[in-house]
């Protein structure tokens, strides 16, 4: 007779980040808990550090970590600040320590020692990277209660380490082999019950070799080496049936897939292309309701383009009918990420132009998430949102190496705008950014009128890449596709021995940046 286990530590995967958000969210409440963007991120970053404990199928615990160097880790440092805020980016694949983030476990399953089972397989993981040792935070939850006994949290541990009181926490980290370096203040202040601080603590591997290896590891077993991208520059024509716009999109996915294109990037609200089927002029409140409901039948056939051909497909951006959390319907602007695997992704537009809640009262969206693909995780910032920094930097912080931008501008200064801060972005996120934009005029839309694109596949500017930082673009204004090679390889290696390291070189001691949990409506 035999059984399946029906309590394995493994690793976590991209697909365990919901019911690994719960279950922080069940240990920590809403405020301190986890969000999936972060444990997603933490996963992309580093696969091998991140792991669960899976009781009859359901998530029981979660152990998180990454490496960093010896020198980072000893000293006094906040939890946001060498966590790169709950995303593991300081992750460094060349450094010299293991780092745990996190240890937590549903309180159903505390009697089946998950917690020194993560323990244990945190050493194995140390010891075969061949690291120096394992560092991170401790708790101290007893110390809340005798604050006035001892004022100063140091002689708290003193008197711990003396055995003449006991904390639950640090006794078992001490039993676990770890040595208590020093209180850091500050450490977590949402950690009531340890007025904030933690202690940190070292386990020092005893089988380290003497100089530890450089290692460039990348953050998925997996990658290709280097990507093909086609960016399509799609000219805006009268037509007279929805069967011409499908034709016309799917030459361009034949081409970037004859070409062996691994992703082909369509512009921003070239669906609108569907208006001009009518002869006469809408409002341009019934005429953006009006595209809206072409969404299920679009959606269908890039979904089905995507297999057929093998490329993933950004397809531009459609006007999207949702229902908002006040019941109340709205139009966002929506980016839809067809894989060729037949997965389906979507990305809304945060920011709204001026113009575009104007004429067409479209709301800003809410979330960013970086989308896993076939060639690591991708990021999709449309037109008006590359704009605002802060959303390039949440994608890359979890794990976005390529960002696609499709775009409509109607003369050369909104497309300076948008170029320029597309580069901006690829600069200090040490990533690759496409462009995907709009040509040809629609004259009987409104809004729609005039317009100037000249797309492009942009790079960090750095030796490993083309000299002026652009891998590919178009002429002006003409319609046409633009491929280029870009490689994973060298994007790695420049975040970790480029000239410039803008990913490591942050301050998280002075400044971080806070996302909201939002819970998002879904499409009508």
């Amino acid at each position: 007779m035999s059984t399946a286990p029906k309590l394995i530590i493994r690793k976590a995967r991209l697909k365990d980040s919901h019911a690994i958000a719960a279950l922080s969210e069940r240990v920590y409440g809403h405020a301190g808990s986890m969000t999936e963007e972060q444990i997603r991120a933490q996963i992309n970053k580093f696969p091998d550090g991140q792991l669960v404990a899976e009781y009859e199928g359901q998530i029981a615990g979660h152990c998180a970590t990454f490496i960093i160097s010896e020198k980072v880790a000893l000293k006094p440092h906040s939890w946001f600040e060498i966590t790169g805020n709950g995303y593991a980016s300081r992750h460094d694949p060349d450094g010299d320590v293991l780092y745990g983030m996190e240890v937590c476990v549903d309180a159903r399953f505390r009697r089946l020692r998950i917690g020194q089972r993560f323990y244990r397989v945190r050493r194995e993981l140390c010891e075969h990277f061949e690291l120096k040792g394992i560092a991170f935070g401790g708790r101290m939850p007893g110390y809340a209660r005798r604050r006035r006994e001892f004022p100063d949290p140091k002689d708290y541990l003193e008197a711990v380490q003396n055995k003449r009181i006991r904390d639950t926490v640090i006794n078992f980290q001490m039993n676990q082999g770890y040595e208590p370096l020093r209180v850091l203040k500050d450490y977590l202040p949402v950690d009531h019950e340890s007025m904030g601080h933690g202690i940190l603590m070292y386990w020092a591997n005893p089988l380290a070799p003497q100089a530890v290896n450089t290692r460039t590891l990348a953050p998925h077993g997996r990658l290709p080496a280097s990507v093909r991208i086609a960016t399509v520059q799609f000219q805006m024509r009268r037509i007279s049936a929805i069967e011409e716009f499908e034709e016309q999109v799917e030459y361009f996915i034949d081409v970037a897939s004859d070409y062996k294109a691994d992703f082909v990037l369509f512009p921003e609200l070239f669906t609108l292309q569907l208006l001009s089927i009518d002869a006469g002029k809408l409002s341009p409140i019934d005429a953006i309701r009006k595209v809206a409901a072409y969404r299920d039948r679009f959606c269908a056939f890039m979904e089905r383009m995507a297999v057929s051909y093998n490329i993933n497909i950004i397809g531009g951006s459609h006007p999207t009918q949702i229902e908002n959390d006040r019941g109340k319907e709205e139009i966002r602007n929506i980016s839809y990420v067809f894989l060729r695997d037949g997965a389906t992704f979507s990305q809304e537009k945060l920011h709204p132009t001026p113009s575009e809640a104007r004429w067409w009262n479209i709301k800003g969206g809410y979330g960013a998430n970086a989308i896993q693909t076939d060639c690591g995780p991708i990021g999709v910032m449309i037109c008006y949102d590359s704009e605002f920094p802060e959303l390039a930097r949440h994608l890359v912080d979890q794990g976005a190496l390529m960002l696609f931008v499709p775009f409509c501008t109607d003369e050369r200064r909104g497309y300076l705008r948008v170029r320029y801060c597309c580069h901006a972005r690829a600069v200090e996120n040490q990533c690759y950014v496409a462009m995907s934009g709009v040509v040809g005029n629609l004259p009987n839309v409104e809004a729609m009128d005039i317009h100037y694109a000249e797309s492009a596949i942009l790079t960090p500017s750095d030796f490993p890449f083309a000299r002026d930082g652009v891998a590919a673009d178009t002429a002006p204004n003409t319609e046409t596709i633009a491929i280029a090679d870009v490689s994973l390889a060298d994007l790695l290696k420049s975040r970790q021995s480029g000239a410039v390291q803008n990913l490591k070189d942050r301050r998280f001691d002075l400044y971080r940046v806070h996302w909201k949990k939002i819970r998002q409506p879904k499409p009508q």
